[in-house]
């Protein structure tokens, strides 16, 4: 899986799919392709590495590429290792199909078997080889029916493009569970995973849905279901620009995107807290029936988005006396989850792709949930597929460690509770208060932004740590888990994070002078003040502290070998600012290391695999 670039029209093709596969390079990948129309053949060049390897190839080449028909691919190695062979595109035997692909062929080895038994014989270790052969093996003139014909016997999922050089105009394109977008130019048509691939050249685009086929020829696309019934979907207008998804000047878009965040706490409240304090969230309007029914909120998520869902499950409980779970999607559908009577489901995720998350949204709602979804993408197959919700509007995230993404998702869990607590008990003195304090947020945001001298110096003192352990209680416990978790996505230091009090039941055997523990302790509450005698059993074995605290708090004055301050807040809110500082050491500490944090190894930034 990765990155999917295809072009048919009038402009040479080769540099817009170089620069489509360099604006998703921050999905994360091993190598990279192109394949072009090239006469009465088709011309393959790959390389494992960087796009710059590919960009070398085609140097040394030579060769005038000058078609105007060609697909590209950037991948993230799920079978086989990472090498030129295994890169995309991948021929059929006989070089005549080629075929780049999103996703896992599940029973791919059973469909090897029969292709070898058939005659075929294979150069790679991909199961993407196994699907291009699939189609030439039914092939017989008609590739829209030799794709249909292959995928009624694939299980799994893939985003596919498909060229024949019998089809010197033309390319297949196909999906179930990875995504895929045509954008709809002037007697053009791109096709790609991503909309940044496209968006500067097209923001008119038609996103195909699961179980969905189409055909791609000069400057028209027609698309059907896998029974081939013809499928009428107008365009949709995409609103971001490419300045949205440029660095403005930032040396990495990580941190492009952490500054961002005062801008994007703005745009995610932005008309949704009205003047008197009351909530008005507009994807949620028509079910309000159903959740003022609500007797259990469900979160389905991922990494970051887990960790945001942690959060909203603190803030619902407390405002709202709703009972709430948290589950890893990736887990959800693999048990028998029971489901009670009005339950409402959110799907949390950045990129509305994450398959696991996908595929956690669809079982809850099978057994009767309510599916809903809070997601940054518009038109994202999660926003596609549940019956409502509240987007971000954080705009886009290229950065593959999420960032402004968790502070919006926080932001909008936030206002559900607000919402879900006004429904019940009316606009109350607590959900004014909360909303007078999220107004505030922003410049109180942009003040932690605007100073990081003593991050810097932490960065600089720390990054040559083997460990670090997080330590946080109540809301910023899940604050914990983020902050270990960005340190482990873009420095690979080892990191962990944990509730506070469990320190003593186990953690506690690691800490020594080499172990720099992080204490989160912003919130001056009963149970965070407890937080103090985990830091005396940490002082007591050596350990070396970095507090995080409220400005004006000196409760840890002679515990902490560092202290950083964050503005005060409800004590609600106190993880939007928490987090800052814990995404600026992440961040300082790779660039110190001399790391590449919008690339990290191993990492896609949408998981469109399970």
């Amino acid at each position: 899986m990765c990155g999917i670039i295809g072009y048919i029209g009038h402009r040479p093709a080769t540099p817009l799919l170089l620069d489509g596969l360099r604006r998703l390079e921050y999905r994360g990948y091993d190598s990279s392709g192109i394949a072009l129309m090239n006469g009465d053949g088709i011309k393959v060049m790959k390389r494992k590495g960087r796009l710059a390897e590919l960009e070398a190839l085609l140097s040394e080449d030579g060769q005038k590429l000058e078609s105007t028909v060609g697909i590209g691919h950037t991948r993230w190695a799920t079978h086989g290792v990472p090498n030129d062979i295994n890169a995309h595109p991948h021929f059929a035997m006989g070089e005549d199909l080629v075929l780049i692909h999103n996703g896992i062929i599940e029973n791919f080895s059973e469909l090897k078997e029969y292709l070898v038994g058939s005659g075929y014989s294979f150069q790679s270790d991909t199961d993407t080889e196994v699907l291009a052969n699939l189609i030439l093996e039914f092939y017989e003139g008609d590739l829209l029916a030799a794709v249909t014909r292959a995928l009624l016997r694939v299980e799994g999922t893939y985003g596919i493009v498909v060229m024949h050089k019998n089809h010197p105009r033309s390319m297949v394109v196909a999906r179930k569970g990875s995504p895929l977008v045509v954008g709809v130019g002037k007697d053009e048509i791109f096709v790609a995973s991503d909309l940044a691939a496209m968006v500067e050249h097209t923001r008119d685009v038609i996103f195909l849905d699961d179980n969905e086929i189409g055909i791609v020829e000069d400057g028209e696309f027609n698309h059907f279901n896998l029974d081939h019934s013809p499928i009428k979907r107008k365009t949709t207008h995409i609103d971001f620009s490419l300045e949205q998804i440029e660095k403005g000047g930032y040396s990495h878009f990580m941190y492009k995107e952490i500054m961002e965040q005062p801008q994007t706490l703005m745009d995610t409240m932005r008309g949704r807290i009205l003047d008197d304090g009351s909530i008005k969230l507009g994807g949620l309007i028509q079910h309000m029936d159903e959740l003022a029914k609500a007797e259990r909120i469900l979160f389905l998520a991922c990494g970051t988005s887990y960790h945001a869902g942690l959060v909203g499950e603190y803030l619902i409980e407390e405002l709202a006396g709703i009972p709430v779970e948290v589950e890893y999607a990736s887990e959800f559908r693999y048990r028998k989850p029971v489901i009670p009577p009005n339950t409402v489901a959110f799907a949390i995720s950045q990129s509305g792709e994450t398959l696991d998350t996908l595929e956690a949204l669809r079982e809850a709602q099978s057994r009767g949930a309510l599916a809903l979804a809070v997601v940054n993408s518009v038109g994202s197959t999660i926003a596609r597929e549940s019956v409502g919700g509240v987007y971000l509007h954080a705009g886009p995230e290229i950065g593959v460690a999420s960032t402004k993404a968790f502070t919006s998702q926080v932001t909008v869990l936030v206002l559900i509770a607000l919402l879900l607590r006004q429904q019940r008990m009316g606009l109350d003195e607590m959900s004014v208060e909360i909303t007078q304090a999220m107004r505030q947020l922003p410049e109180k945001a942009t003040r932690i932004l605007e100073d990081q001298s003593q991050i810097l110096d932490i960065a600089k003192m720390f990054c040559r740590a083997s460990n670090f352990l997080y330590l946080g209680r109540g809301t910023q416990y899940p604050v914990a888990l983020e902050g270990a978790l960005k340190l482990k996505e873009i420095s690979y230091i080892h990191a962990e994070g944990y509730p506070a009090a469990e320190m003593k039941h186990g953690p506690i055997a690691l800490i020594d002078r080499n172990m720099p523990v992080f204490v989160l302790a912003a919130e001056n509450s009963t149970s965070n003040r407890k937080i103090l005698s985990n830091t005396q059993e940490v002082r007591a074995r050596d350990g070396v502290v970095i507090a995080l605290v409220t400005e004006g708090d000196t409760r840890m004055d002679d515990l902490a070998n560092h202290t950083l301050y964050i503005p005060t807040t409800h004590r609600l809110l106190v993880p939007l600012l928490a987090v800052l500082p814990l995404q600026l050491l992440s961040y300082h500490v790779a660039d110190l290391l001399g790391l590449d944090m919008d690339k990290p190894r191993n990492l896609a930034k949408s998981v469109t695999v399970e």
